[in-house]
């Protein structure tokens, strides 16, 4: 795991990416395009004389990591295109079973079900889970005249049950004594398709606070009440539009808008940070078996500095069977995302690396998909 002082960028992107060689799309601006320039201009990475256009859909959440690593692979390997239209995980893993997709992105790793529907695709193999992006899921707010907002999960669980409906709630004010909180009304939002973000802040709640988040979790929002939008880009839109609002979403989303610090039980509130986020995925373990690299993730630790409303995005491959005309180019671009230089302008756009050990087998495993 790579420990030195992070620096962050934030990448902003809308709508579905179709992303060229040509770079005509507009990808945003700041650390995240101009590094991702600066890293092909100096880049090892290998194209492997493939060709020929790439499809993909799925997580919303690393869309603006594939942003970046799209804007350096393919000016290092002009001969590919990536169409990536992050859709949201339930519409990656959708497509990725119908096999319209070469790879899918999702923040959940393959059920059960999923699994036996990947092998209608992946001829004499099946899905696989290969972790690729971490981060953590920021809870945006808008209040005026508030900047800095502390939560714990029960309080953040009544908020999206709409069972604390005010921002000067009592309960809310005992968390921020010092803070000026307004009568006015809470508008959660949460997202509207199917969302692997929306499994794994709800698996936070689940497991932070079981007593006031009743609901199964997965990747369709079940809680009464609020208001939704689509996509991770959709609920961040929202929230900075409307006052009294809150919402979840990867960090990236969450430039220029303040963000909740949790009070998880650790000696002081955490914020959501790459560096603290970090420090809650090292803790993760390996649960997949083969060649699967499934997560479990800690949602409940109380180490000081530890963010532990994370998630892990998976790019979604057959380890076998997959389209001979797309392999090349797959595994070429699964190659550069998961290599340190691949890693590291994670870090640049406000996403937290793979750990060292997890993202060493994950190199292993593309090296061996045919």
């Amino acid at each position: 795991m790579n420990r030195r002082a992070l620096s962050l960028g934030a990448l902003a992107v809308s709508g579905a990416l179709a992303l060229t060689a040509c770079g005509s799309d507009d990808t945003g601006s700041g650390t995240g395009a101009s590094s991702g320039a600066s890293t092909a201009a100096n880049s090892s990475i290998k194209c492997d004389d493939a060709k020929g256009q790439l499809l993909a859909d799925g997580s919303s959440a690393q869309k603006n990591a594939i942003a970046a690593w799209v804007k350096a692979f393919t000016a290092a390997c002009p001969d590919i295109q990536i169409n990536y239209k992050g859709g949201g995980s339930g519409a990656g893993v959708t497509a990725f079973t119908q096999g319209t997709v070469a790879f899918a992105g999702s923040d959940s790793a393959l059920k059960p079900d999923e699994v036996t529907a990947s092998k209608a695709v992946c001829s004499g193999g099946q899905g696989i889970d290969l972790p690729m992006v971490g981060g953590p899921i920021a809870v945006g707010f808008n209040i005026p005249g508030v900047t800095d907002l502390v939560l714990d999960a029960p309080t953040l669980a009544k908020i999206f049950d709409s069972k604390i409906t005010s921002w000067d709630d009592a309960a809310i004010k005992a968390l921020n004594p010092s803070a000026t909180l307004p009568k006015l009304k809470i508008q959660p939002f949460h997202r509207s398709d199917e969302s692997g973000t929306t499994d794994n802040f709800t698996k936070y709640l689940i497991a932070a606070t079981p007593d006031n988040w009743k609901y199964e979790g997965g990747k369709a929002w079940q809680a009464e009440g609020g208001q939704s939008a689509p996509q991770s880009s959709g609920v961040a839109q929202q929230v900075k539009a409307t006052e009294g609002a809150i919402g979840y979403f990867e960090l990236s989303y969450a430039k220029d808008m303040s963000t909740v610090s949790l009070d998880t039980g650790a000696a002081t509130p955490v914020k959501a940070t790459i560096e603290n986020a970090t420090k809650a995925i090292a803790d993760a373990k390996v649960v997949g078996t083969g060649a699967d690299q499934a997560l479990k993730l800690n949602y409940t630790t109380k180490a000081d500095g530890a963010y532990p409303m994370v998630l892990v995005t998976y790019e979604i491959i057959c380890d076998k069977g997959n389209k001979a005309e797309t392999l090349p180019a797959t595994k070429a671009f699964l190659r550069y995302i998961a290599s340190e230089e691949g890693q590291e302008i994670l870090v640049e756009n406000d996403y937290a690396p793979i750990p060292e050990d997890i993202i060493a087998k994950v190199r292993t495993t593309i090296e061996s998909l045919s």
